[in-house]
């Protein structure tokens, strides 16, 4: 931890005049990759989409579930451009009109916009690989919604709730969000396990993803334990870049080549 020369507020370690000049750089790198995918999958992809499904009820408790029926649908080429585009925007914003409030974020050991854009990427992410393991019910997203997005938030309450100079780091909020997050990807490989055949670029999707969204988990819990490099509060904001970016890009170019081509 080091203190600003002009007052006595404790700024996050290793987050030098240097280490922001590059993470610009690499923020502004990130957006035009980001973009130049998402304008790729709006020109490459086909009219593939998913359909999203109800079975409300009809009768009293214990009535037997209607069959499920059409709401309407998802275009997933669509949707994995939005998701790209949300990055690409997060991070071209951060490293622009942004910048002044993000690197002053970095320096509290904190990083809202990161948590707020994860909220919608990352949660359609979720949405998408549970849309491919055949989770369509209207209820049952909505839940995944949530439970991914209070999964984000715990992060952010990690953050504020661990300030630079801290005397005591608490890992309560991080454990919450662990519990929050796991939960769609239970209900996802329930229904990969009870499938009676599992395409295999449906099982590839599956195990990467997961690997990468506890990638990020694994991220926080190093930069709060401060092991290695991590010590450094920039270092964990890298990883968190990188990982961003390689999370998207597989999971887009998954489903792309899997079912968008044909």
């Amino acid at each position: 931890m080091s203190t600003s020369p002009s007052s006595s507020t404790t700024i996050a370690s290793g987050v030098t005049d240097d280490r922001l000049a590059n993470l610009r750089r690499w923020n502004i790198a990130l957006s035009v990759l980001h973009a130049a995918q998402a304008i790729a999958v709006l020109l490459l992809a086909s009219s593939f989409a998913i359909t999203v499904t109800s079975t409300f009820p009809t009768g009293p408790p214990g009535t037997e579930a209607p069959a499920p029926e059409a709401l309407f649908d998802v275009g997933i080429g669509l949707a994995i451009a939005v998701f790209l585009a949300l990055a690409a925007i997060d991070h071209f914003l951060i490293g622009t009109v942004l910048r002044g409030r993000y690197e002053a974020d970095l320096r509290r050991g904190i990083n809202r916009i990161r948590w707020i854009e994860y909220s919608f990427s990352a949660t359609i992410m979720i949405v998408l690989i549970g849309f491919y393991n055949g989770i369509t019910d209207i209820a049952t997203i909505i839940v995944i919604i949530g439970a991914n997005m209070a999964m984000i938030f715990f992060g952010w309450i990690q953050e504020a709730m661990n300030p630079p100079g801290r005397e005591h780091t608490t890992m309560v909020p991080f454990w919450f969000g662990t519990v929050a997050g796991i939960a769609p990807w239970i209900a996802i490989l329930v229904n990969l396990l009870g499938a009676e055949t599992v395409p295999g670029f449906v099982l590839g999707i599956f195990i990467s993803l997961f690997i990468f969204f506890m990638s990020f988990g694994l991220n926080q819990y190093l930069q709060y334990k401060e092991i290695g490099p991590w010590r450094s509060y920039a270092y964990g904001e890298k990883v968190y870049l990188v990982l961003s970016l390689a999370a998207k890009s597989l999971l887009a170019w998954q489903i792309f080549g899997g079912s968008l081509a044909g």
